[in-house]
């Protein structure tokens, strides 16, 4: 009679998953300011976070027409580093712990 093991892969993976759901993310904001144009704005989150262009005109409308737009939400090592790099490109950028 062959054995039967159970799938530990598929165990490991949504043990994992609860796991970081359980633990606090932190939120990175994208905030109005008098200085970017649109076209920019969409440029720089299309650069830093890879996303298409409908997605990054979605956000960048998001921040234009409701003062800010939560852009992702992360750990605090990848929030930090969302955040340095949307500064780098001069945009008013946070972060701020989603519990």
């Amino acid at each position: 009679m062959p054995e039967i093991l159970p799938d530990l892969e598929e165990k490991e993976s949504s043990e994992s998953k609860s796991k970081s759901e359980l633990e606090p993310g932190y939120l990175v904001i994208c905030w109005n300011d008098p200085v970017n144009y649109m076209d920019y704005v969409t440029h720089v989150f299309r650069k830093v976070f890879g996303w298409n262009k409908t997605k990054a005109e979605f956000h960048m409308l998001q921040v234009h027409n409701q003062g800010k737009s939560v852009l992702t939400r992360e750990s605090m090592e990848k929030a930090e580093h969302y955040v340095h790099q949307l500064q780098k490109y001069t945009l008013h950028a946070t972060m701020e712990r989603d519990e």
